[in-house]
């Protein structure tokens, strides 16, 4: 397969890949610290990122603080509000090609897989939280006689959004619109290796009539621009989506200042087929739980668990298929899957594939780097078959396309699998048994679990982990209380009242 150099993407897509913004909603002037941002499909250049300094940092937070003390945003009504998220929700959809372009760009992903999911879903976000805020209501308590309380919620301020490389519109749109949606504001760092259709979208907020100051854009490296973002005592909340080891820095970070924090983090999910599922069902979910998104999913079905009476048929055919998936140009329409996000990763990735062989894993598929395919940094579907759950490629998050697949007898000992990990964001089970999958939803310690179905987000349910895949919950419920400050006013009905307790 030839893959389209740079540069005949660009011709072809006439897209504009600036490095970033320059003007005062943006931020701040850039520093001389730039940092290529590379095309994964040809290791080409793209452009340059400069990166933000401590001090254009602070910038950035002093701009959204401004924007919240004294600004419009968080004085505009609800209704004025959800116009301007539904706008910035129709501004996304109409440059759907070109913010797909901006991130296969930067992060290799399949351009279908981008314009047909991952950049409607960013739509979704800002419709969603639109039409949450538009349905939400105060409290009010009349217990004690005489007196009303009165049960309000207010805007946080000012949050740093901090979004990962993987999917980063989708991510990062979801931090955004769950935090402007209820009247903060924010600085915004995206990932170092994939900007560029993030910044672009903080663009079309703003021409959709998010005021300025409100979104501000902060790039660069997590040690640089990122732990100035977070450790600054200007910032009222923090969410990070990322792995559990940087997580861990930015709450040592926030506990300096005692901001609260939402975290998103890794996976290291088990896949539980038993014998009774509908087995080519499985199999497809299966396929898509690990390749899909180029197996960069913190959500992935990375531990397979077959059930001994299916496990032969499973493998096979799971084999197989993985064996035929279309790997290549990401702007291909017939690519499934593309290249990982960047060398470093690649490598990290080709280093799980030989711990497997010293682990004594058998390798059923895959396994290598596609040097067929050229500089790119395209890896192999891989499923490899392993004895136990103790080894590294069965407890570390490899996230790529890189499947363990493992043989069970009874439920318990899948379930005791399943468990057996410091992660717990998602879990799946694939059984015809309804008393079975209850007792595997009952059981698995995970944040979500997917019966008979792959990968399906309902926007309207709580999202986040259990252990060390995360704290707290993406969710309307759950973001209007991370968001929002609530304050109870307690006033009495009748002065007089006041006089029986002796203040008058």
């Amino acid at each position: 397969m030839t893959i389209k150099s740079l540069q005949q993407v660009l011709s072809e897509t006439r897209v504009s890949v600036a490095a970033g913004r320059t003007d005062e909603a943006g931020g701040a002037a850039r520093s001389k610290n730039p940092i290529p941002i590379i095309y994964p499909a040809t290791a080409e250049q793209v452009t340059l990122l400069p990166e933000d300094s401590v001090e254009q940092v602070d910038s950035a937070v002093a701009l959204a603080r401004e924007a919240f003390e004294t600004g419009p945003w968080p004085r505009l009504s609800v209704a004025h509000r959800q116009k301007i998220l539904r706008d910035a929700a129709m501004k996304i959809r109409e440059h759907q090609g070109e913010l797909a372009v901006l991130e296969t760009l930067c992060a290799g992903l399949p351009f279908s897989h981008l314009s047909g999911r991952q950049i409607p879903r960013a739509a979704e976000n800002f419709d969603f939280f639109a039409d949450h805020i538009g349905t939400m209501a105060g409290e009010t308590f009349e217990q004690e006689a005489g007196f009303l309380t009165l049960v309000t919620r207010e805007a946080a301020g000012v949050a740093a959004l901090v979004s990962p490389w993987n999917a980063p519109l989708a991510l990062a749109s979801m931090q955004i619109a769950s935090c402007i949606a209820f009247g903060n504001t924010c600085v915004v760092k995206p990932s170092e290796h994939a900007p560029l259709a993030v910044g672009r979208m903080v663009e079309l907020l703003e021409q959709a009539g998010v005021p300025p100051g409100v979104v501000n854009l902060a790039n660069g490296r997590g040690n640089v621009t990122g732990n100035a973002l977070v450790s600054h005592p200007g910032i009222d909340r923090i969410a990070f989506t990322g792995g559990t080891a940087t997580a861990k820095a930015i709450m040592n970070s926030a506990s300096a200042n005692l901001t609260p924090v939402h975290l998103e983090l890794s996976g290291k999910s088990a896949n539980i087929v038993f014998e009774d599922a509908d087995l080519e069902r499985a199999i497809d979910g299966s396929l898509i739980n690990i390749y899909s998104n180029n197996g960069q999913l913190c959500i992935a079905g990375s531990r397979i668990l077959l059930q001994r009476g299916i496990a032969e048929p499973f493998i096979d055919q799971f084999v197989e298929r993985t064996r035929k998936i279309r790997v290549g140009d990401p702007m291909d329409p017939a690519t499934e899957v593309g290249p990982l996000a960047f060398e470093a990763h690649m490598q990290k990735v080709l280093g799980y594939c030989e711990i497997a062989r010293a682990e004594g894993a058998e390798i059923l598929a895959g396994g290598g780097r596609l040097d067929e395919l050229g500089p790119g940094y395209f890896v192999e579907p891989t499923a490899v078959l392993v004895d136990n759950n103790t080894l590294r490629i069965c407890q570390e998050e490899v996230f790529g396309p890189f499947a363990t697949i493992q043989v069970f007898d009874e439920a318990e000992e899948a379930i005791a699998i399943a468990n057996d990990s410091d992660f717990g964001l998602v879990g799946y089970a694939w059984t015809e048994n309804l008393a079975r999958g209850l007792k595997m939803q009952e059981s698995i310690r995970a944040g979500t679990v997917w019966l008979n179905t792959p990968l399906l987000r309902d926007l309207r349910a709580p999202f986040g982990g259990f252990k060390n895949s995360g704290v707290g919950r993406d969710g309307p419920r759950q973001c209007a209380g991370f968001y929002t400050e609530e304050k109870a006013t307690i006033m009495p009905r009748k002065a007089e009242l006041l006089k029986k307790m002796g203040m008058d």
